[in-house]
């Protein structure tokens, strides 16, 4: 099994991390709060070093990662499980009103893991509750896409959607091109850029390399 810790810290300069949340504020505030309300119970689904959960507001947030150094990236407001995404046992059924998970799927090793992946999120989500799933579009990388030692499941915005369907959800949007692959790659670097790019889909059809599906646990009655 890849040693988490020591890949995450080849890749990720620590140093880099205040230029990335300046980056992940800007697309929360400008794109992502838009689906969360902020009093609402928020889950992110293997957060990294927490760019996502810390720039959200909620009233409730908690995140999981295999990564035992994840805890302390994480605001005091986080409440952190190290487990596995396809068993997330310390989450009670039915009490997440939004999940988030970017760039995490196609680290799995199989789409029966991705299966078991999928329904644990179903299962944690209030009925009526969004999950909303963000990563590398295979479509518009090709080579690129196992240029990461831990990269084994491509997937695309089209597979992506037949799978969270087949697992209970409703797919709500499925957008091909959001973000571009990474974010050393062509978005603008300063807040102000980022959130200027958010409001220009033309821009995402050219630069995004990225999916982005939001979908829906259908709700009861």
């Amino acid at each position: 099994m890849t040693d988490i810790s020591a890949l995450y810290r080849f890749r990720f300069r620590e140093s880099d991390l205040p230029r990335k949340m300046r980056i992940w504020r800007a697309l929360c505030k400008g794109f992502f709060q838009q689906f969360v309300d902020p009093a609402s119970t928020v889950l992110d689904v293997a957060c990294g070093y927490g760019e996502f959960i810390n720039n959200i507001q909620a009233k409730r947030k908690y995140a999981i990662d295999l990564n035992p150094d994840t805890s302390r990236f994480l605001n005091e407001d986080v409440v952190f499980g190290q487990m596995p995404a396809n068993n997330m046992s310390e989450i009670a059924s039915n009490s997440v009103d939004f999940a988030f998970t970017s760039n995490f799927l196609e680290h799995l090793e199989s789409k029966a893991i991705c299966d078991s992946v999928l329904r644990e999120v179903h299962r944690v989500l209030a009925p009526g509750g969004v999950f909303v799933v963000m990563g590398p579009n295979i479509r518009y990388l090709a080579g690129a896409y196992w240029d990461f030692y831990d990269h084994h499941l491509p997937l695309s915005h089209l597979s992506l959607q037949e799978g969270l369907s087949i697992n209970g959800f409703e797919v709500i949007r499925n957008i091909p091109k959001f973000l571009p692959y990474t974010t050393r790659s062509l978005i603008p670097q300063h807040p102000a850029f980022v959130t200027a790019y958010l409001k220009f889909p033309f821009a995402w059809s050219i630069l995004g390399r990225q999916f982005l599906l939001i979908a829906r646990k259908p709700a009861i009655g």
